[in-house]
């Protein structure tokens, strides 16, 4: 029998990565790094957006910061090229 290391990041918490095993179990370390990175910048989104925009309910605050910080390379190339974010949605979308 083979033995297979899994990761999560700490900041999910075992077991909602194990609820959502599909997005939040990893078989390398870098992954799992990887999302960290996008939940701690999420994290500082929240902030920034609850002190921004007045009556942003901490809930909606969250759902957006990790919206934004999961697409943060679109976001990135959207602030030369506005477009690209309605174009990608509409491409999700279909």
């Amino acid at each position: 029998m083979a033995v297979k290391a899994l990761y999560y990041s700490e900041r999910d918490g075992l077991e909602m990565a194990l609820k959502n095993a599909d997005k939040m179990l990893f078989s390398s370390k870098a992954e799992a790094d990887a999302r960290d990175r996008i939940l701690e910048l999420s994290e500082e989104v929240t902030v920034f957006l609850q002190k921004r925009v007045s009556g942003l309910s901490e809930e909606l605050a969250e759902q957006c910061a990790l919206a934004i910080a999961e697409e943060k390379d679109l976001f990135a190339r959207a602030l030369k090229k506005p477009e690209l974010l309605n174009e990608a949605s509409s491409n999700t979308e279909t």
